[in-house]
């Protein structure tokens, strides 16, 4: 399937908007106008199986995000939930009914005879609930869909080159330069090439749809790259990049502690605090070459 070509959702969808400011310096109103934000709307994803010869259609998840590769995002999202393990068990994805209030809610329908475990899904429901869920619990959670991240034998780093990746990514952050707003997950090779950029208001939703277009090509795993985090790195985040076979995270914030456990267990560099070719290694730093 190619995304592309049957996703309205990629074209013509604005990444921002304007709202009216009054500004203010040294606490007395200066001048007002129009500010560029980032758009943020609800997304409903929905998984349709048929069952004895009928399409059923079931509710999985509902997010936040900023229109726009919202197919990706289903995909990259059922992917990394470990829903789906292959783009060919996805007979079509497209948006339900007709008009704006429609292009928020899409669904993802299985070819005949695909069997999902849908109870992978209550995986994604407590983690991010933020309450009660211990990492231990997490880590086995994860444990039950991903394997051990393995890269190229000659796969590695030069440390010099983690150092310019930030501006790298941030020469391509079009709408974040205008609106200041939004997340970036970026894919880079082990030279620097810059392979896919995907931003959006949830870090994420900035990742699923990252990992969904490479999901939708059929170019998992990305064993051979390097993901870049415009944030902080999160367990969500490594859980996302473990399940995509990505060998190396860097990160312009910290990571978590879990993050550093998951990153641990499943053999992924893990960089924190890549700022100024300045960076921490908390991970695997085998795979970095320096002088």
């Amino acid at each position: 399937m190619s995304p592309s070509a049957s996703n309205p959702s990629l074209t013509g969808c604005p990444e921002e908007s304007l709202a009216t400011i009054q500004r203010f310096e040294a606490g007395l109103p200066t001048t007002a106008g129009d500010d560029a934000v980032a758009v943020e709307e609800p997304l409903e994803i929905r998984l349709g199986r048929v069952v004895d010869g009928k399409l059923r259609l079931q509710p999985v998840s509902i997010t936040m995000r900023t229109p726009g590769d919202d197919f990706e995002l289903a995909a990259g999202f059922l992917f990394t939930e470990g829903i789906l393990q292959s783009s060919a068990q996805v007979h079509e994805i497209l948006h339900c009914g007709m008009g704006k209030v429609a292009t928020n809610t899409l669904r993802v329908e299985l070819v005949a005879g695909v069997d999902v475990d849908m109870k992978r899904l209550e995986r994604n429901f407590y983690t991010t609930s933020s309450c009660g869920v211990c990492g231990k619990t997490s880590l086995e959670a994860l444990a039950t869909g991903a394997q051990r991240v393995s890269s190229p034998a000659d796969f590695t780093v030069d440390a010099r080159l983690i150092g310019e990746l930030p501006g790298r990514l941030q020469s391509q952050q079009h709408a974040f330069r205008s609106t200041g707003g939004l997340h970036a997950s970026a894919l880079f090779s082990r030279t620097g090439e810059l392979l896919g950029l995907r931003e959006d208001v949830g870090r994420h939703n900035a990742l699923d749809k990252l990992i969904g277009s490479r999901f939708l090509a059929g170019t998992l795993p990305a064993n051979d790259t390097i993901l870049f985090l415009s944030g902080r790195a999160s367990f969500e985040l490594l859980q996302k990049a473990v399940m995509a076979g990505i060998p190396v995270v860097c990160a312009v914030g910290a990571p978590s502690s879990l993050a550093i456990e998951a990153a641990r267990e499943f053999g992924v560099t893990l960089l924190g605090f890549v700022r100024g070719h300045r960076f921490n290694v908390y991970t695997g730093q085998e795979r970095l070459v320096y002088r």
